[in-house]
Parts: C-alpha cells; structure tokens; sequence
C-alpha cells in the first residue's frame, strides 16, 4: 500500500477535485483506493461522491474500528471521511496523529493507495500528513499568492521533516502555461532550497471539467471525454511509475513523522522521459 498527499499552500487551488478524479482514475485501472478527507473542518470527498459518510475520524479516534468509520463511494474506491464543523480536531496529539496513521496501516492488504486530501496550509496535522506520505503531490496554479504559499509549505516540510521530494502538478492553467509555470517554480525553489521537484503534468480547465465542478461532480464519471480526463490519466500513470524509481527510504510509510529515519532526495528539478508543454 502506497500512501500519497494531495497538498497546497492555500485553499482553493483544486486538491479536493485532484484526489477524487485521480482516486477514479486508479480505480478504471483496477487499483484499490482508499481516500483519507485530511481537510478536518471543511470536508467534502463524500459530496463529490453523493454519498453522505455516516462515520468519521472522529469516530475512529473515539475507539472504534476503522473497518466501521469506512465508507464505499464506488468499486475499488472507499473513504474515510474528515467531517465538517471538527476543527478540535486540528489540534489532536502527535498520539493520535500517530493513531490514525497506524490505523490506516492495520488495513494496508485491503488497498493499493491510500490518497490524502489535505487541508491547505501549515498547521502542525497538515505538516503531519504529508510528511508520512510515500508521495507527496504538490498542486499550484497561476495565482501568486498559490506560487508563494506552496514554496513556504514545502520549505517547512524540508526545514521540519527533512522532505527532499515533491511531485508538483499545476492545475487550472493550459498544459502549455502549466510546463512555464513549474520551471518558474522550480527556479525560484532551487535558488534557496535543495530538493527535489518531479514534474507530474498540468489539468486544464476545459469546459467539462469547469461544468463539473459547478456541480460538485468529478471529471472522470462524465460520459463526455475532456482534455482534463486525459491528463489526470497521464498523471495517475506517472505517479505509479514515481514509486518504482524512488529510492528504499521512500518505500516505508510514516517513519519520517515519528523520526526514525530520514526521507532522502536527489536534489534538483526532474521532468518525466515525456518531457514538458
């Protein structure tokens, strides 16, 4: 079981429609998924889905079974849900920020990946997070305040958790904006930090996929094919691929977060063999 975050440094840049849509999009290939709503307060996975969780984490951290606090969305895809209106729990203990964690890995034969949707920002559970994740899938998009609120989560995660390794998609833009704007991003990071940078791909905003977000549906569960379906497409088979090359400290959930031993990095700004628009 591989588990992957979904991240940014502000709100609104698409993480929510990122894990869901990539969640489908590993599904159709057969993979098990389990989605983990990290965004305590404001989530919503379930709604993207039409179906309402009944369970929660808060029911989890209560003493009951994960395998109760799960709920099916679809073949191949179940959730373990957020809730809304929870923020007490942005404050739980390193314990059970460690709980949960290790609840998820009680059940790692049932899944393949296990995606985390994360909330935005810098707060210690969101650092948590992503830190004990295999992958960390970085979204910006044109905004500058999304430009500059990503550099200062990913400089916290290296200067707090030792992180080297990021696979950055760029959402909302053209795929041709979408390969500017990470070299843009990845100048400005090389320039005062050492790490590494993976180019996963852009998600444009096309029409379908505008549509689909008004009504707080997913992409991939249209019948209409979309230049953004194909590119999630794309992104979900190089993310795949990304955890054949990762080097053996990356292969072990959670350790970094408890401090056993370091995520280990390349260094530097990597394009996949396709390249870049």
């Amino acid at each position: 079981m591989k588990l992957i975050s979904v991240t940014s440094g502000k709100g609104g840049v698409g993480k929510t429609t990122v894990t869901c849509n990539l969640a489908m999009s590993l599904a159709a290939a057969g993979h098990r998924v389990l989605i983990f709503d990290g965004d305590i307060g404001m989530a919503n996975v379930d709604i993207f889905f039409g179906v309402r969780a009944e369970r929660n984490i808060k029911n989890l951290l209560d003493g009951e079974s994960i395998h109760n606090c799960i709920t099916k969305l679809v073949k191949n895809i179940d959730l373990l849900a957020g809730g809304s209106g929870l923020q007490e729990l942005m404050t739980i203990s390193a314990f059970e920020r460690r709980e949960v964690v290790q609840q998820i890995q009680s059940i790692h034969l049932n899944y393949d990946f296990v995606i985390i949707d994360t909330a935005p920002g810098l707060h210690d559970y969101v650092l948590h997070l992503n830190a004990v994740a295999d992958q960390c899938v970085l979204l910006i998009t044109q905004d500058p305040s999304s430009f500059a609120d990503a550099y200062a989560l990913i400089k916290t995660l290296n200067a707090k958790y030792k992180m080297k390794d990021f696979q950055v998609v760029c959402n909302l833009v053209t795929e041709e904006n979408g390969g500017a704007l990470f070299i843009r991003f990845a100048e400005v990071v090389e320039k005062f930090l050492t790490l590494r940078l993976s180019y996963l791909g852009t998600i444009s905003e096309d029409i379908v996929l505008r549509k689909a977000q008004q009504m707080q549906r997913l992409v991939m569960r249209q019948g209409v094919h979309s230049e953004a379906q194909k590119q999630i497409q794309q992104i979900s088979v190089k993310l795949i691929d990304s955890f054949i090359v990762q080097s053996p400290a990356r292969q072990t959930i959670g350790t970094t977060a408890f401090g056993s031993e370091e995520k280990l990095g390349l260094g530097g700004i990597f394009f996949p063999a396709s390249g870049h628009a």
